[in-house]
């Protein structure tokens, strides 16, 4: 399945990563480095997430399509594989660093295998310190995880419990002068434990892409341009079409002949798509 993309070592350690004081000794890949022109993010949390951890996931990466960020994940199960999943989706380049070797045989997790050839296929890549043939083992993981934080200029931790690998990533970004960026969660969640300390140690809060966006240091150009509705039906271009001018329901409903409770399902998708917004009774195109 991954035969049509050898396993090398790499000839230079990234930069980055010869800036911190573990720097590995070899680095093997599959695949491509994205262009330096990219900056990377490490997208982190919980195997065992939330429908929110998910969500959220998915829409913050979603925010970050046409900017120049990449994301970094470890291929795990949880929230590392929708993060590198999302990527795809937002046509952001991506790299998985697995907490094994790239043969195969070894990947880990297995049942990520076609994960890892659709990374591949999309033009991301697959890296590790470990042998090809070295199977994940207790010990890889924290390891894997310091290189995430040091080949990234900031890790984002979505969901984390107090005690887990998220946290040592978190922890290895401090160490080595990256911005940690957290997500945060229910005070009722174990999952946001790990999130709600960090930010009381001083991570920087993110509840939108915009967020991401000016932490990392990106000038926002969609905020000059016009925007596009590529994504959205014809019913919601319908809608957006009529909104040059804020509108009540009624007021849309009589204009293009359309059922009360067909529009409200319009409105809340392009609500879930920060396309517009209900203030008033009236509806705004944002």
């Amino acid at each position: 399945m991954l035969e049509k993309y050898p396993v090398r070592e790499l000839h230079e350690i990234p930069e980055a990563l010869r800036e911190t004081p573990h720097i590995p000794k070899k680095l093997f890949i599959r695949g491509n480095l994205p262009s330096e022109d990219f900056i990377l993010l490490a997208v982190v949390g919980s195997r065992k997430f939330t429908p929110y951890g998910k969500e959220v996931c998915e829409k913050l990466i979603k925010g970050l399509r046409g900017f120049p960020v990449a994301i970094v994940s470890g291929l795990a199960l949880g929230i590392d594989s929708i993060a590198h999943k999302a990527a795809l989706d937002a046509g952001l380049p991506t790299i998985a660093i697995p907490g094994s070797g790239l043969s195969q045989k070894t990947i880990y997790p297995h049942s990520h295998l076609s994960l890892a050839k659709e990374i591949l296929d999309k033009g991301g890549c697959l890296l590790s310190e470990l042998e090809e043939n070295q199977n994940a083992a207790p010990w890889t993981f924290p390891a894997r995880n310091r290189i995430m934080a040091g080949i990234s200029k900031a890790v984002l931790v979505i969901e984390a419990e107090k005690k887990s690998g998220t946290m040592i990533t978190a922890r290895l970004a401090t160490d080595y002068n990256r911005d940690v960026l957290t997500v945060p969660g229910s005070i009722f969640s174990t999952n946001s434990e790990g999130t709600n300390l960090l930010l009381k140690l001083g991570a920087t809060p993110i509840s939108s892409s915009e967020d991401i966006v000016e932490a990392l240091g990106i000038e926002d150009q969609t905020k000059s341009t016009q925007k596009t509705y590529s994504d959205c039906s014809d019913e919601e271009v319908q809608i957006i079409e009529l909104l040059s001018s804020p509108k009540s329901r009624d007021e849309i409903c009589n204009e293009i002949e359309i059922e009360i409770s067909e529009l409200s399902q319009i409105i809340t998708m392009l609500e879930i798509k920060e396309i517009v917004k209900e203030s008033g009774g009236k509806i705004y195109l944002l």
